[in-house]
């Protein structure tokens, strides 16, 4: 079961010149909520090219819920086979010109298996990691998305209907209505609302594979995690299990030990509470900078997730070093890895950039006086108690929630040091006027 969210779908579609014929039809999708959409520069952008656009039938129109250009498909034979040079990274990749927000679409093949074989890739399975960039209208969205992909590819290197797992907080109501979900990788990059495409870059390392036993075990699973998801057994946190955490975690689960790169500083988790709590005045704040550092940071950061698991593909299994069953597995099916970077499509947002790796890259982008943060609320959706499992696992403790206690405890410790020292000091004191009435002092 995919969340697809529109009933009709049309395949080469095109938009005429004022872009108004198919797009907006009987009505304008638009929510409320959403602080920016389609405009001239989107009309331009989508004119004259193939689309493949989802939506449905209203009042006697098509009314366009996603756009995803056609002409993204992928010609195997014409594509540039171009491994990292020296000096290149995914990371260099990644950053180049504003994160390749305004850059056309790009797609080269970093590996192969036999360089000089003919790629007879359309029908092949896939597994996919997708990055998307920092926004560039909101000061809490820098640190970018993280999904993970599974499919195959079509007859003409299509790729717009390989499900992604798209996981976003369930608590919260977003602004763009972004709803987790396993849903099609054209509306989950191109819907007009929630679409990642329409206000940052995004970026793919496509895995292609002889076999599909490899992505088809990591989607049984993630789906197995979204049904505990969904339940409320597993809940969003955005320190430790979040988009990024979720899938790593999961991949990790079947066996692919993707490189940890552990927390960003246990020393300054350890001081953050204390320091935070008194800076801000808030001790939510300082158990989500608590929290923050000491998670694993390929756990935390999609960027740090995306080229964990990329790395790993182009330097450890393409060399076939596999150290469990699901590796094994992994590195035999490798065929080719192919690095895309998509463009953000122009509207009336801003333009976003390259999403961050780091707690301290985050701080030099935002201004330093909170209060200046561009933001966008997002209300609370309260998850109904009576639909919680009560044989559901408790939530596992936070190391803020040890950071708290143990700070606690401290301050317990020298309140009742104090307590005791000034209960002394009182009994001294008194002593000086005490009077023995069985040995008649102090008559």
């Amino acid at each position: 079961m995919l969340w697809v969210g529109s009933p009709l779908r049309a395949d080469g579609a095109r938009l005429s010149t004022d872009g108004k014929e198919l797009l907006l039809g009987g009505g304008q999708p638009k929510l409320d909520s959403n602080l920016s959409y389609f405009n001239d520069s989107s009309r331009e952008f989508f004119t004259g090219r193939p689309l493949v656009v989802r939506g449905k039938h209203e009042n006697g129109a098509f009314v366009a819920r996603s756009l995803w250009p056609a002409d993204y498909s992928l010609d195997f034979a014409k594509l540039t086979y171009q491994p990292l040079q020296s000096g290149e990274s995914l990371d260099s990749l990644i950053r180049a010109e504003q994160g390749g927000a305004k850059s056309p679409f790009a797609a080269r093949v970093l590996w192969q298996r036999d360089p000089k074989a003919p790629r007879q890739w359309a029908g092949k399975p896939v597994l996919a990691f997708v990055l998307n960039g920092a926004q560039g209208d909101d000061d809490e969205a820098h640190g970018g998305h993280f999904a993970v992909a599974t499919g195959r590819f079509g007859a003409r290197g299509e790729w717009g209907d390989w499900t992604v797992n798209n996981f976003y907080n369930l608590d919260s109501v977003s602004e763009k209505g972004v709803v987790a979900a396993s849903l099609p990788l054209d509306a989950y990059q191109g819907d007009l609302n929630s679409g990642q495409s329409w206000y940052r870059p995004s970026y793919l390392v496509v895995a292609v594979l002889k076999s599909e036993r490899v992505a088809a075990r990591y989607q049984d699973a993630i789906n197995r995690v979204f049904n505990h998801f969904y339940r409320h057994d597993v809940v969003y946190n955005h320190a430790t299990a979040n988009c990024a955490g979720l899938n790593i975690e999961t991949l990790r689960t079947l066996g692919w030990q993707i490189p940890k790169a552990g927390p960003t500083s246990r020393l300054k988790g350890a001081l953050a509470f204390p320091v935070v709590a008194i800076k801000e005045r808030s001790l939510e704040d300082a158990r989500k900078a608590t929290d923050y550092l000491l998670a694993e940071q390929t756990a935390l950061y999609p960027m740090v997730a995306f080229q964990a698991a990329g790395s790993d593909l182009l330097n450890r299994l393409s060399a076939g070093k596999a150290a469990t069953p699901y590796e094994q597995a992994l590195a035999e099916d490798l065929e080719g890895l192919i690095f895309i970077r998509l463009p953000q499509y122009p509207s009336s947002r801003a333009f976003g950039d390259a999403p961050v790796a780091s707690i301290d890259e985050f701080m030099r982008r935002v201004p330093e006086d909170r209060t200046q943060w561009k933001t966008v609320p997002n209300p609370p959706r309260a998850f109904p108690a009576e639909l919680k499992d009560p044989q559901a696992p408790a939530e596992a403790w936070l190391p803020s929630a040890y950071a708290m206690f143990g700070y606690s405890g401290i301050l317990g410790m020298l309140a009742i040091g104090l307590m005791r020292r000034g209960w002394r000091w009182r009994k001294a004191k008194s002593g000086d006027g005490h009077i023995d009435y069985k040995h008649g002092s102090g008559k």
